[in-house]
């Protein structure tokens, strides 16, 4: 079955950056569109990011738009979050998910995606 793994979360200062990944197994990475949610402790998982099949379409969260950047490697069965001029309330566990085929106008909802990861820790603190 359908298998996410994120990984390269870690500490890091307020204004810095960092990149967090997910890696795909278990079927054809190019049949899903993926996203990237988070959550902070005592709070809501709240959507980030997501990007299309081709890669070509990606929509972000308010919270993080025009700082954070989702790409895909097809060819890796990766996907990533670029994630610039970090602030504390960026600290969450980062959560990719899957959805079979395509996106829609659902695709801030957590109900929209059929797979997930387990999450990586981010934590942004001076």
């Amino acid at each position: 079955q359908v298998q996410l793994a994120e990984s390269g979360g870690e500490f890091v200062q307020p204004g810095g950056s960092l990149r967090v990944s997910c890696t795909f197994s278990g079927g054809n990475f190019k049949n899903y569109a993926m996203a990237w949610f988070r959550q902070a402790p005592g709070k809501e998982r709240e959507f980030v990011a997501v990007i299309s099949r081709n890669g070509d379409t990606t929509l972000y969260g308010d919270s993080v738009k025009g700082r954070f950047t989702i790409s895909k490697d097809n060819a890796k069965n990766t996907m990533y979050l670029q994630m610039n001029s970090v602030k504390p309330e960026d600290t969450a566990v980062y959560y990719c998910a899957a959805r079979y085929l395509y996106y829609s106008m659902d695709y801030s909802q957590k109900t929209a995606y059929d797979f997930w990861g387990q999450g990586t820790q981010v934590t942004v603190s001076s």
